[in-house]
């Protein structure tokens, strides 16, 4: 990531981000203060609104207190012809006081929209029903079936006391009219005996009036209250478009009705709706209010909506810096991290062209002036580098020269003192070849040098060992013309005669050969030979020192690497010219051979 991203990154994690989640968190715990505030204040509405509703009730129960309390009831239900008791007959002129006294209070009381009587009576009469309003278009169920219903044993076991239902829950006693119905049991007051029931319907005048312009401290118009019963089946609705229905269908929180108050937040009608439900106390039935959430958070998502606003100005603030200032620093720093890494690939020469900006000129001439002073230096260690390492080559090769010229000399006083003076005479002319090799001034040579130079050296030993070995030089023309470091393969070849073929009488076979393998040359010595004892093998390290001291485990330790000094000494001084990822690789197994492989760059 660059610079320039970074920079821009930080900006946006370190006070962007911070400002979204502030402003996340002060919205949300906005909105949940919201939401209990208005929990709370729909509490106290609720129950308020709940006396109100209650008191309609009461009041019904008072006005059929009073007809059963002045044995009007028992007197329309003890005439001969209870059928034809209609106390909303005009033509009666003949009621009682306390007849006229309950007719009046029924006329007062205008909410009442039918009632009539069950006649319960074991005189012999069959139970009928005694109309006291009459209602057009409205047929009562017949007592047999209203026998059979459910709501018979409930108005019989409160024994007197009213039960009431709501509009929808028993059409077939209450009609396709919005409207509640009382329904209680009439006791003669002198042996409380059951002698009818009594069936009241009031309309919803009162409930409309409760409800009217009643809110909950939001915008006009958002609140809606219904009551629903145990059910959930909504039995009214202020504006009249969900009754009948059922809560379930409307809304996707699962509610328990019938007891206390609760308030939550749900979707009602696909909206998202703050929803709070008051039980009645001593009624079947729960007030609803349901209040449009987004009513409630008109103000909150107000400040959300500006704070969003000055969330992108600040963004886009933020761009523009990037773009007009933080580019034009990023950039020269850009630019000095390119040179540097110029200088990582080992380009000293880069220099940078100072900036403007008076910090990054400053930064731009000192990087300069470091590079120089770097080159100085740099170019002082690689000659310190290049003296040393020719002064390793050279104690090398000072030490490759008396070895082989030691062994060498060996071999030809062996033919002279067995009188082979023409042996002799040859092998002189094959050492002064090699000497001339060797005492070249230049530390590599071609390989056609190399093979002649190891050519004179295979023939030298064959006639100081005659019949011991044979050998097999292979190498491609193409490959002649490279470059090698002079006496390389003969230490190798010499390790193989006096220590491979050792115990050997014939059929020692050395083959050297010559290869290209991706862009270097192999040089390779095999023999069959008896091979390097493991312990000496493992013993083979590059650039170790011979100890000195004339102990047994100094003399030890001499006598082994004396053994392999000519292998050591072309492996360092292969690692010395071309590096690290040059040298010697040997393989050898006791009584099987030994093959050495030398990795050197391929170049003429």
């Amino acid at each position: 990531m660059t610079l320039r991203l970074k920079l821009f990154a930080a900006f946006i994690v370190l006070i962007i981000v911070p400002m979204c989640l502030l402003g996340a968190l002060t919205v949300w715990v906005s909105s949940d203060a919201a939401a209990r505030k208005y929990s709370e204040q729909a509490q106290y509405a609720l129950k308020a609104i709940s006396y109100s509703l209650t008191g309609v009730f009461e009041e019904m129960n008072k006005v059929t207190d009073n007809g059963i309390a002045t044995s009007v009831f028992r007197m329309a239900l003890s005439a001969d012809d209870p059928g034809s008791q209609n106390l909303n007959a005009a033509g009666q002129l003949t009621l009682n006081d306390s007849q006229r006294n309950f007719r009046n209070l029924l006329y007062n009381y205008p909410d009442i929209s039918y009632a009539y009587l069950y006649n319960l009576q074991g005189n012999g009469k069959s139970p009928g029903m005694v109309s006291i309003f009459t209602k057009e278009n409205f047929t009562t169920l017949p007592f047999d079936s209203f026998r059979k219903h459910s709501l018979y044993q409930d108005v019989m076991a409160k024994n007197g006391n009213p039960v009431w239902i709501a509009p929808y829950e028993y059409p077939e006693l209450s009609g396709s009219e919005p409207v509640f119905t009382q329904i209680r049991l009439v006791k003669e007051l002198n042996n409380f005996r059951d002698i009818g029931i009594l069936v009241v319907q009031i309309k919803n005048w009162q409930f409309d009036r409760i409800f009217r312009n009643l809110r909950l401290n939001t915008r006009s118009g958002d609140t809606t209250f219904m009551l629903a019963n145990n059910e959930g089946l909504i039995v009214y609705d202020q504006t009249g478009l969900n009754s009948g229905k059922n809560m379930a269908e409307l809304m996707e929180h699962p509610v328990r009705y019938g007891s206390g108050y609760q308030s939550f937040r749900s979707s009602f009608q696909g909206d998202q709706s703050m929803i709070s439900i008051y039980h009645l106390k001593d009624y079947p039935w729960n007030l609803v209010s349901v209040t449009p959430w987004s009513s409630l958070t008109a103000e909150f998502s107000l400040y959300a909506f500006w704070f969003v606003v000055f969330i992108i100005l600040c963004l886009a603030g933020a761009i523009l810096f990037n773009i007009l200032f933080m580019n034009r620093i990023t950039d020269n720093i850009a630019l000095l991290v390119r040179f540097m890494r110029r200088v990582e690939e080992g380009d000293l020469s880069a220099r940078v062209k100072p900036g403007k900006e008076a910090e990054l000129r400053v930064l731009g001439e000192g990087f300069n002036s470091l590079m120089d002073k770097i080159g100085i230096l740099f170019a002082k260690v690689s000659s310190e580098q290049e003296q040393k390492a020719r002064a390793e080559l050279r104690v090398l090769q000072a030490q490759i020269k008396p070895h082989f010229l030691f062994n060498t000399l060996e071999s030809i006083n062996g033919l002279a003192v067995r009188g082979e003076g023409r042996r002799v005479s040859e092998m002189v002319i094959r050492l002064a070849s090699m000497l001339r090799t060797s005492i070249q001034e230049r530390e590599e040579i071609t390989l056609a040098e190399e093979i002649n130079h190891l050519r004179s050296y295979l023939e030298i030993q064959q006639y100081r060992f005659s019949g011991l070995f044979t050998y097999e030089i292979t190498i491609p023309e193409e490959l002649k013309t490279c470059l090698v470091l002079k006496l390389t393969l003969q230490p190798l070849v010499e390790n193989a005669i006096q220590h491979g073929f050792e115990g050997m009488t014939n059929g020692g076979l050395l083959r050297i050969a010559v290869w290209e393998k991706d862009g270097d040359i192999l040089l390779e010595a095999a023999d069959n030979g008896s091979g390097i004892p493991s312990d000496v093998l493992g013993s083979f390290q590059y650039m170790i020192r011979e100890p000195d001291g004339d102990s047994e485990q100094g003399g030890r330790w001499t006598l082994e690497e004396r053994r392999g000094l000519g292998v050591r000494n072309v492996a360092d001084r292969i690692r010395i010219q071309y590096g690290r990822h040059y040298g010697i690789f040997i393989c050898s197994h006791k009584g099987l051979g030994t093959v050495i492989r030398c990795k050197i760059p391929k170049y003429s």
